[in-house]
């Protein structure tokens, strides 16, 4: 009888567990819709933390940044080991202001990412990367829904120090950190889109990622305000270098 009771319970977690599987990575690969407004600002700051920890390494050169037309920062990006094994995140994008994508840094727009073939290449469970958006099509194509790295656009690991005068035409070029490594890493595979629910959630009225990032009439909130003025002081600095 217990033999049997107990094959009965096997077989019911068998039935049960891809069920089960299948939940969980929903749970994971969706960390946004259980947020809050507070869960957001705390992006934010984050998000922060990860650009100038970059930039202050001279991981991504004040040079390469200075050509961007926008920068997506995304920290503590997860790897998922159940059923799929996929990633998912999301963090703040900004852009710069002007038809030529020279002035000063936008408010920051939530986006989201995901893609089964990002990895996380330098060791973690949990990577903070940086998209440098170079072409302003690809800017187009991000606002407006999601674009897939590599088919979309191209995109290669971001030039750091040495390299950056060696640096390809790539559309966007991507860096990482993991464990206090930086690194630029590859992003083949990854999708990037707008998360409209966070956007609501910090600046009300549902504004879309293209009125964020380029208009001026959606301000900046407490968490995002640093990140804005960290992306300012460092294209400032290249400015006043090249005089």
């Amino acid at each position: 009888m217990v033999q049997s009771s107990t094959a009965n319970t096997r077989a019911r977690l068998a039935r049960a567990l891809p069920c089960i599987l299948v939940a969980a990575t929903l749970l994971l690969v969706r960390p946004a819709s259980a947020a809050d407004k507070q869960s957001d600002e705390d992006t934010l700051q984050k998000a922060n933390i990860v650009a100038t920890g970059m930039l202050n390494g001279d991981t991504i050169p004040a040079a390469v940044l200075s050509g961007a037309k926008c920068i997506v920062v995304l920290p503590g990006v997860k790897k998922f080991g159940v059923g799929v094994g996929g990633s998912g995140g999301r963090g703040p994008m900004l852009c710069r202001g002007g038809d030529n994508f020279t002035g000063k840094w936008s408010t920051p727009a939530m986006m989201t990412m995901g893609g089964a073939s990002i990895g996380l290449q330098l060791g973690g469970s949990s990577t903070d990367f940086v998209l440098l958006i170079m072409d302003k099509k690809v800017v187009n194509q991000i606002l407006s829904g999601k674009t897939k790295m590599g088919t979309d656009a191209t995109a290669a690991a971001g030039p750091s120090g040495a390299t950056a005068a060696a640096a390809t035409d790539a559309q966007v070029y991507s860096y990482g950190r993991s464990k206090g490594m930086f690194a630029g890493v590859s992003i083949g595979g990854a999708t990037v889109s707008p998360d409209n629910d966070a956007n609501n959630r910090l600046y009300g009225n549902n504004p879309d990622a293209t009125s964020i990032v380029r208009g001026s009439s959606v301000k900046p909130t407490p968490g995002g305000a640093p990140l804005v003025a960290t992306l300012n002081a460092k294209t400032a600095k290249k400015a006043q270098k090249a005089r």
